[in-house]
């Protein structure tokens, strides 16, 4: 039997219906480096179009007020996009707000959950998000083991040869996943995207399939080890989540932090050439190409650095969030059932 009748790939990039390169770029790459690199996409795009599509870009430029109204609309941009930005800090920070009674209900529900996972992990729930996540796949492989000892004793041939297939898949990706969380830190991706590589629904499914498909050939420790065994994939389900939630606010206040610095530097570009740059103030060429194309071009690029922040932070967030839409054994996308 193969993988492909039983289940599925485990790690994100296996279930994904994208390209590997597409995927490393929405959310690998560094958002730094993304924006970096659509600021010089944009000023390359732009000098080339200008350059190449009539008229030129110089008689536009002598023959009227193109910077002014250029970069005037730039400043209303950013200024508009500043605000948009203060709105959703505060959209993040009144999640944190809110009476005293509030306070107390989510530090309660806090640790009624770590009490929860203390009886479960069999000691004190780890404080850094990774090394939480990675105790929970530990245990899962531990009790995958403790499954896979009974099971492949079983008579039945059917359910060996699945519970074998079925366990060595879970061992093996938690093992994987438990390697990545090693050492991994919360404010960078590196935490939630070995946890989407634990691809807990499908084998949540296939806990229940097998329950389900082999009741009479399984007796009461097998049944009891089973169920173990979903108790503690359950629990990686919710625990994934609340991260991936505290990484998605952690990255909107970066994200908001980094836009409103950048703001300002944008506005005193978009302002300086207004007030300074005409048609004389730079001549010459560089490479074939009018050198007052390049300034222009570089300013404009520079000044749409704020929404380029968006664009990339945005793009991983909302690519994270389509891919863990449904908690549980639930599989919304085709590439992975």
């Amino acid at each position: 039997m193969s993988d492909d009748d039983i289940g599925t790939a485990n790690t994100m990039r296996g279930r994904a219906d994208a390209p590997g390169l597409r995927l490393r770029v929405l959310l690998e790459l560094n958002r730094l480096v993304f924006t970096a690199v659509l600021v010089v996409v944009v000023f390359v795009a732009f000098s080339v179009a200008v350059t190449v599509l009539p008229p030129a870009f110089a008689t536009v430029i002598r023959s009227g007020d193109v910077i002014d109204t250029l970069f005037s609309a730039m400043i209303t941009a950013i200024v508009t996009g500043s605000t948009l930005v203060v709105s959703i800090g505060q959209l993040v920070i009144s999640q944190e707000d809110g009476p005293l009674g509030d306070q107390r209900r989510r530090m309660s529900d806090t640790l009624d959950f770590r009490e929860y996972t203390d009886e479960l992990l069999g000691g004190t729930t780890p404080a850094d998000p990774s090394a939480f996540l990675r105790s929970i796949v530990d245990l899962t492989a531990e009790r995958t083991r403790r499954l896979r000892e009974g099971l492949l004793d079983n008579g039945d041939e059917q359910l060996r040869t699945e519970a074998e297939e079925f366990t060595e898949s879970v061992i093996r990706n938690a093992m994987e996943v438990s390697a990545q969380l090693e050492g991994a830190s919360f404010g960078t991706f590196d935490v939630l995207s070995a946890a989407l590589n634990f691809n807990y629904s499908w084998k949540l499914y296939q806990v229940d399939r097998i329950s389900n498909a082999h009741a009479d050939a399984l007796d009461g420790t097998d049944r009891e080890r089973l169920q173990e065994l979903k108790t503690v994939l359950a629990m990686f389900g919710p625990a994934r989540e609340h991260i991936k939630t505290l990484y998605f606010q952690w990255e909107l206040i970066t994200f908001s932090q980094l836009t409103l610095y950048t703001a300002v530097p944008a506005l005193v570009v978009a302002g300086v050439m207004m007030v300074s740059v005409d048609a004389t103030t730079v001549t010459g060429h560089t490479l074939g190409v009018d050198n007052l194309t390049w300034l222009v071009g570089a300013a404009f690029a520079f000044t749409l650095t704020p929404f380029l922040l968006f664009v990339a932070y945005l793009l991983r967030i909302l690519t994270v969030a389509k891919r863990t839409l449904a908690i549980g054994p639930l599989i919304l996308r085709e590439s992975q059932r």
